[in-house]
């Protein structure tokens, strides 16, 4: 058996699996379902080395890391990905912001802009331990694109990883060689049981999932108002400065009349104080003031808030 060179399935007699094929050449997504049973023995095996680790989280979509962390033990190289996307902040403030991670170092990186890879590739051949550095991270964090980036800066390697919008588009571990002193391994993405993406569908994704820098928008809130992001937030707030990170494909209004838009989501109540309130998968929102707000949501995703990270 072989091992498909784009997601990593078994596979016999060709280097590229049929949906790898399909999705590189038509931009057509089959979704492979499976759950992180699957993959955890896979992060386990990395402690039975001394490899260093880069762990790569997408800066729109910061997670709980403790759920990757707690079975990994080895030197951690925080890569914080998708800086294209935001706009300008100073990074200065994202580099020290507490992400609950003990690591050797972190460095904000941008495949789509090819920011900062010659410092990444410095950051990672300073501190590996062996020829063999492992790639994980949640689904979509930007991990393969990273590394196919990799590969056309500083490899002769023709061949590149599937990246899809899609959670489980890596299937198993990769490695990719990028020259005879660094090996990397591409390891499936960790799933995130409370993040939107497993619940809507892959054309869905392609307008949730940002794909060039956000625009902002910014919400200077006098009495009671409620906004309505698409089909898939409901917003409502008194009194309050709120500033909307969201891909700027969804559609946003804004309603200064009680209405039931969105009414049917799953509702939470969230108090906030100058924070941030994280909706998982789909972006943030900055609460620049005190009060509590109502968030409606896709039943299942997870709503919380967090220091202000930018």
């Amino acid at each position: 058996m072989n091992k498909c060179i784009g997601c990593g399935a078994l596979i016999e007699d060709k280097t590229l699996c049929e949906r790898c094929f399909r999705i590189k050449n038509y931009n057509e997504y089959k979704v492979v379902v499976k759950d992180n049973n699957d993959f955890i023995p896979i992060l386990e095996n990395i402690n039975k080395t001394n490899d260093l680790v880069l762990l790569v989280v997408d800066l729109l979509n910061i997670k709980n890391l403790s759920e990757i962390t707690k079975y990994i033990h080895n030197d951690i190289l925080l890569v914080l990905t998708k800086r294209d996307l935001l706009p300008d902040f100073y990074e200065d403030k994202i580099l020290n912001y507490d992400y609950g991670v003990k690591c050797v170092d972190k460095i904000i990186i941008s495949s789509n802009k090819n920011y900062q890879f010659d410092s990444l590739i410095d950051m990672i051949r300073k501190y590996k331990k062996s020829n063999n550095v492992y790639v994980v991270g949640y689904t979509n964090s930007g991990k393969s694109t990273m590394i196919n980036k990799l590969i056309y800066n500083y490899s002769s390697n023709t061949s590149s990883i599937t990246t899809s919008p899609l959670p489980n588009t890596t299937l198993n571990t990769i490695e990719v060689n990028l020259d005879d002193d660094l090996t990397l391994f591409d390891t499936p993405g960790l799933l995130d049981i409370g993040d939107i993406t497993n619940y809507v569908s892959g054309a869905e994704l392609k307008r949730i999932i940002p794909n060039k820098k956000i625009k902002p928008i910014t919400y200077q809130i006098k009495g009671k108002q409620t906004i309505i992001v698409d089909k898939y937030l409901r917003i409502e707030a008194s009194d309050i400065n709120l500033t909307l990170y969201l891909s700027n494909s969804l559609k946003i209004d804004r309603y200064y009349k009680d209405n039931n838009i969105n009414k049917d989501l799953g509702k939470h109540t969230i108090k906030v104080n100058n924070n941030d309130i994280v909706i998982k998968g789909l972006g943030f929102i900055k609460a620049n003031g005190k009060g509590t707000l109502n968030i409606y949501t896709l039943d299942n995703v997870d709503v919380f808030t967090r220091n202000s990270l930018i």
